[in-house]
């Protein structure tokens, strides 16, 4: 009987393009800025594949990049900027934009999501009714309940309001790196549930939600509901990181509720308690843009706007290859170690 060897992407590496336009580290550990870069320049640039290839690179080694009053780019801009990030780093081919189960409902584009205040004001209504006491339970990855969830997600911001609604994220690498030897070994020996219950139960009984393929042909499962590794491996860096915690992972696989339970208030603990792998990003001005890595990242909103004045985005997400664990894959502290030698 013969076994099939399974083999794993290359990391890839950076050729230095995006050297020549000014950038700086938000923070050591995740987040740069590209102050003064034109992103709609980039795009019709004649080397904009180079210049694409080397930025999905930094966001995924990075987690998250940001660009300053990116006024020059459209939605339409804004859709292909985040296909092509995909493209130049290798998703598997066929796969393009996440697709909303409700864009039918809401008349929206498929493509396009719409952070309109209206809506996220009834999104959050009963957090906002509350005292708000944990709010690190918001953090999340985008779309993990898919079978091939999102690699990049782009949030475009058109209206600012004078202050709040900042974004957080969180360095998925940074968790895996602060565990012990052997939890890291243990969560690499587990999978994680990850589900939205609220757009289930829509399919159910919301007879206008579309039911085609949501940016892949794997993402047509109407339960909304999916297991991945706890433990990935990023096939951009061939870093391990932690793929698990958060508003959408609701259960670990193979353990006990009470064990469940424990291990992912142990994980979203890790989130709240360091705030050196986590950045914090202020819009500051119409245009201003985030692009980050949903495979290395959880990222979190913040939810003390309403009644300061309009909060409107639009925000695009890539479909990525379905979630693995490479055991010879090295954590980011591995790399950069080794990168030092």
């Amino acid at each position: 009987m013969h076994s099939t060897k399974v083999t794993y992407p290359e990391p890839m590496q950076l050729t230095g393009i995006l050297d020549q336009y000014e950038s700086f580290q938000v923070t050591p550990c995740i987040g740069t800025e590209f102050p003064k870069a034109n992103l709609a320049e980039w795009l019709s640039s004649p080397n904009a594949d180079a210049l694409l290839r080397d930025l999905a690179i930094t966001i995924a080694q990075r987690g998250v990049v940001f660009f300053r009053a990116q006024t020059g780019l459209d939605g339409e801009l804004q859709k292909e900027l985040t296909h092509r990030l995909g493209v130049q780093s290798g998703k598997p081919a066929g796969h393009r934009l996440s697709k909303h189960p409700l864009h039918l409902i809401r008349k929206d584009d498929p493509e396009m999501g719409i952070l309109d205040p209206g809506r996220q004001q009834k999104l959050h209504a009963v957090e906002n009714s509350q005292k708000r006491q944990r709010a690190v339970l918001e953090y999340h990855s985008d779309g993990s309940y898919e079978v091939c969830p999102p690699d990049f997600t782009m949030l475009r911001m058109t209206e600012i309001p004078p202050t709040g609604g900042d974004t957080l994220w969180a360095s998925g690498y940074e968790l895996y790196d602060r565990l012990s030897t052997p939890y890291q070994k243990f969560f690499e020996s587990l999978t994680a549930q990850h589900e939205v219950p609220s757009l289930r139960k829509l399919a159910e009984t919301e007879p206008g939600i579309y039911d085609g393929p949501r940016g892949a042909p794997a993402n047509t499962d109407m339960q909304f509901k999916q297991s991945h590794p706890m433990v990935r491996t990023h096939p951009v860096t061939g870093w391990k990181t932690l793929f698990a915690g958060g508003l959408h992972c609701r259960r670990i696989n193979d353990v006990t509720d009470f064990e469940s339970e424990q291990l992912l208030s142990k994980i979203i603990s890790l989130v709240g308690d360091n705030h050196d792998l986590q950045v914090r990003f202020r819009w500051n001005n119409p245009g201003d843009v985030a692009i980050w890595d949903n495979r290395c990242v959880l990222h979190c909103p913040t939810q003390d706007h309403y009644g300061l004045g309009g909060r409107m985005g639009y925000r695009t997400m890539g479909i990525a290859e379905q979630p693995y664990f490479d055991p010879n894959s090295v954590s980011r502290q591995e790399a950069l170690a080794a990168a030092a030698k």
